[in-house]
């Protein structure tokens, strides 16, 4: 597994420095760009002024910098931390997720092996079913994001072995890890939501009392987000900073989900944004799409803690003006890798399926990140 995540990570890498040649900003430039300010896009300028800097008011914000609070402290705190070590930003943030990344693609193989079954966890199924679940989160359209100084490595090193955890009944491990998890993203209550359902439903037909004590440990998930809620008011003097700022900045204030698939539609197709745009528009409501079939297999298999994580997420990211980052939520659905790595290694045809459509859309969707453009 590891061995795959390495060279998929130079794979990519490969292809930010080629891309850096081939579509320079300045089209008369006789040098690409620099390999490492490639990956510092999009999100990461906030990141690093975040760990940098720390959260200003509104009013003393510099331009483009505005709507901060709406990032969760945890990655830039991670960063702020690990710079302390390491001079260079860029570098500390590739570092904080090369590193996650390792451990999330590790958990995310023990959890495809079906730990939690009966079955004989050793079987060559078994570790066949880990490595593919790994092969396809690494070939994902959205992979770029698992290399680049962003939370969603970050967040999968916390929440996999967290659902691990849970899995094999250590709770307090469980709510812990998940509580690193939200610090990290709001995902995190989704995850601690799941971790609930799985506990009720592990509880089955015991009744012993004492089979219920660890139930209070799952409320510990809900206090960094507490804190941070806190923390805003005392800055801002708004308890809803985190939810104004989603809204200010990235039209996240509600509309109902036929109205969010409506707008996202006519920016994808009806011309008013350019093709850039417009092609990522696509990959929203592909993502959508992906997402709700992946939710009825999951209530039709009755796997009601799974169903509940990836019901919020969609909930969330598909009751906004237009859907926005529904791709690279993608890479943070597990059940999606561990149920097409069983489906694909019962059906050849669906292997080579998969890969044939994933890897050029990978990278596809990390040229256009590391040479500045909208990526999901």
């Amino acid at each position: 597994m590891l061995q795959v995540y390495l060279l998929t990570r130079v794979g990519l890498w490969l292809t930010a420095y080629c891309g850096a040649w081939l579509f320079p900003r300045d089209p008369q430039a006789r040098h690409g760009a620099s390999v490492l300010g490639v990956w510092e896009q999009w999100d990461w300028v906030h990141f690093q002024r975040i760990a940098e800097y720390g959260y200003v008011r509104a009013t003393e914000s510099q331009p483009g910098f505005a709507n901060e609070e709406a990032f969760f402290p945890g990655f830039p705190m991670v960063l702020r931390g690990v710079h302390a070590v390491v001079p260079h930003w860029g570098v500390a943030g590739l570092l904080i997720s090369l590193v996650s990344g390792a451990v999330a693609m590790v958990a995310l193989g023990r959890i495809a092996v079906g730990r939690d079954t009966d079955t004989d966890t050793d079987t060559g199924a078994g570790a066949a079913r880990g490595r593919r679940a790994v092969l396809l989160v690494l070939l994902s359209p959205c992979a770029v994001f698992l290399a680049a100084g962003y939370t969603e490595s970050l967040f999968l090193a916390f929440a996999l072995p967290a659902w691990l955890a849970a899995l094999r009944g250590r709770w307090p491990l469980a709510a812990l890890l998940t509580t690193a998890a939200t610090a990290t993203r709001v995902s995190g209550l989704f995850l601690a939501a799941a971790l609930v359902v799985q506990f009720v439903v592990s509880r089955r037909g015991r009744e012993a009392s004492r089979r219920w004590r660890p139930l209070p440990w799952l409320a510990l998930p809900a206090l960094p987000a507490l804190l941070y809620t806190w923390y805003l008011h005392t800055l801002t003097g708004d308890w809803m900073a985190w939810k104004h700022a989603q809204e200010r900045g990235w039209n996240r204030e509600f509309h109902v989900p036929w109205e969010a698939w409506a707008n996202t539609w006519r920016a994808a197709f009806d011309g008013g944004y350019r093709s850039g745009y417009a092609l990522m528009f696509q990959a929203e409501l592909l993502a959508m799409a992906v997402g709700v079939t992946l939710l009825v297999v999951l209530l039709r298999r009755r796997r009601w803690p799974e169903a509940t994580y990836l019901a919020l997420s969609l909930w969330a990211l598909g009751t906004s003006y237009w859907y926005m980052s529904l791709p690279r939520a993608t890479l943070l659905w597990w059940p999606l890798w561990t149920t097409l790595a069983a489906w694909s290694l019962r059906r050849a045809w669906l292997t080579n399926t998969l890969v044939c459509a994933l890897a050029p859309l990978t990278t596809v969707f990390a040229l256009a990140f590391t040479t500045g453009r909208w990526a999901g």
